[in-house]
């Protein structure tokens, strides 16, 4: 697997990720009716930013975007989203992109990264997410409606550098 820099022509493949995770409406707040024109706007991230992909020979795993979480006085926390591909699930894809966004932001003299919406019914990502440093500073109680489970917490996790 290689992760590399996110390229134009890379979004017909990403686009189905996106939106198999987004209309599953498990883990991301986003809309499930987002358009793909929608989607890439949402996920592909500015310059001062960074899209990557996880690849296998043409066929990609799974994706992340980087970038500063806030701006002014809260450029100096990093932020990252993670999606990978159902059938790829449990091969290390998500952990190898969380690695890749950490040795980034701190590549780029962030002081930390935090992730401000994290639900807690997604077990599989809390626990890689505190495997590679992260803490639960906060839950914000009923604030993601999960499919099956009704109203779970959101976390807002957080690694300083």
């Amino acid at each position: 697997m290689l992760i590399r820099d996110f390229t134009a022509e890379d979004w017909p493949r990403v686009w189905p990720i996106v939106r198999d995770v987004v209309r599953a409406r498990e883990t991301f707040t986003y809309d499930p009716d987002m358009t793909p024109e929608q989607g890439r706007d949402t996920w592909v991230v500015g310059p001062s930013g960074r899209t990557v992909v996880a690849v296998e020979g043409e066929r990609v795993l799974g994706t992340a975007h980087m970038q500063a979480n806030r701006p002014g006085p809260g450029s100096h926390v990093s932020t990252a989203s993670f999606m990978v591909a159902a059938d790829a699930r449990g091969r290390g894809v998500g952990t190898a992109l969380c690695r890749f966004a950490l040795e980034w932001a701190r590549g780029q003299g962030y002081a930390g990264m935090q992730f401000n919406a994290v639900a807690e019914s997604n077990r599989v990502a809390v626990e890689l997410y505190r495997r590679l440093g992260f803490e639960v500073v906060g839950t914000v109680p009923g604030a993601f409606r999960h499919p099956e489970l009704g109203r779970v917490g959101l976390h807002v996790m957080y690694c300083e550098f």
